[in-house]
């Protein structure tokens, strides 16, 4: 049976299989340690993910069902550091602002329901950083720059629209004129890329779909031709890819899973074989999941198993919300029913 329409959440763990287990409490452990190894190379060489590895690990936890794991203030602490006057944040203190990381402070406070502490902080702290958003946009095209220096992406269209909606701000941008921009992004498979004419695939499909699901704007999307191809993603073994002719990833139990979910067409996919690739990836002793099973786990590959996991209803996980990639008690506090 899938597991798309399969145990539901809340329950039934014990009932499952050792092969078909999460190990929880491992899992946790592996993020708390995540700022604990200073000592090691990869630490320092992965500094310009800081604040998104932040974010990652947070969402994870809480999606386990393991809000308190880390500690608040230090959490907060660190995000309002890596905050510029500009409204921007960076990667770590000291480093440029980006619209990612900025994208990552906001879903990380609203995560935390922190905007009141970003207030008294930040005068106006809510408008200083959804002007700096709002001055990335091309107003011609509807396309935003990830930073000063000018290079687009639908990645960081979708960030913009993402961030804004979570803070009320999203009238700071054109949403029509952004639309128009995803529009011009789509291909003849039903799929999108990260500017016209560029390949389709699923990471950017997600966040076509995913601008246009803040925008209200899924009515553009031909599902059955899109959903089709996202399908086509399940390999053999149950895992999902990217694109044709690539190897399956973890990460994509997110990207497709959840663009499939926007769809209404999940269950076009084996739920129970997904379920038992993203599990095999994980690391019984230690904690974390990989991109496949036997590779080193991150923090990146483990958020959007658990992410994906959670699209499938494993039991006992937190409800994520598909667009977001945040837990959807959070996102229905602050983002108005699509």
């Amino acid at each position: 049976m899938s597991l798309v329409s399969g145990p539901g959440r809340g329950g039934g763990v014990a009932d499952l299989p050792a092969e078909m287990r999460l190990y929880v409490d491992k899992h946790v452990t592996y993020i708390q340690s995540l700022d604990t190894r200073k000592d090691e190379l990869e630490y320092w060489l992965t500094e310009h993910l800081r604040l998104n590895g932040l974010y990652w690990g947070l969402t994870a936890l809480h999606l386990l069902g393991r809000l308190d794991a880390l500690p608040r203030h230090e959490v907060l602490e660190y995000v309002f550091s890596c905050l510029h006057e500009s409204g921007g944040f960076g990667a770590a203190p000291g480093h440029d602002a980006h619209m990612l990381y900025t994208v990552s402070g906001v879903q990380i406070l609203a995560t935390l329901d922190a905007f009141d502490e970003l207030e008294a902080r930040v005068k106006g702290g809510r408008l200083k950083i959804g002007q700096y958003i709002a001055a990335l946009q091309d107003r011609e095209t509807g396309t935003f720059a990830g930073d000063e220096w000018g290079e687009r992406d639908t990645r960081f269209l979708y960030g913009a629209l993402n961030a804004l909606s979570l803070m009320g701000l999203l009238h700071l941008v054109d949403v029509d004129k952004a639309v128009e921009h995803v529009q011009s992004c789509a291909n003849f498979d039903g799929g999108y890329g990260t500017s016209p004419g560029a390949e389709s695939h699923s990471g950017q499909i997600f966040t076509c779909l995913g601008a246009l699901s803040i925008a209200g704007r899924l009515d553009l999307v031909d599902r059955d031709k899109l959903g089709a191809w996202l399908s086509e993603r399940q390999l053999k073994n149950g895992g999902l890819n990217g694109r044709p002719e690539k190897k399956e990833d973890v990460c994509y139990s997110w990207w497709v899973m959840s663009s499939l979910e926007m769809l209404n067409r999940l269950h076009w996919i084996d739920g129970e074989k997904l379920t038992s690739f993203i599990l095999q990836c994980q690391d019984p002793e230690l904690g974390g999941l990989a991109d496949r099973p036997g590779d080193m786990v991150d923090v990146f590959h483990t958020v959007f198993g658990i992410a994906g996991l959670s699209l499938l209803k494993y039991p006992g996980l937190e409800e994520v919300d598909p667009v977001y990639c945040m837990p959807k008690a959070v996102t229905s506090k602050y983002v108005s029913k699509r």
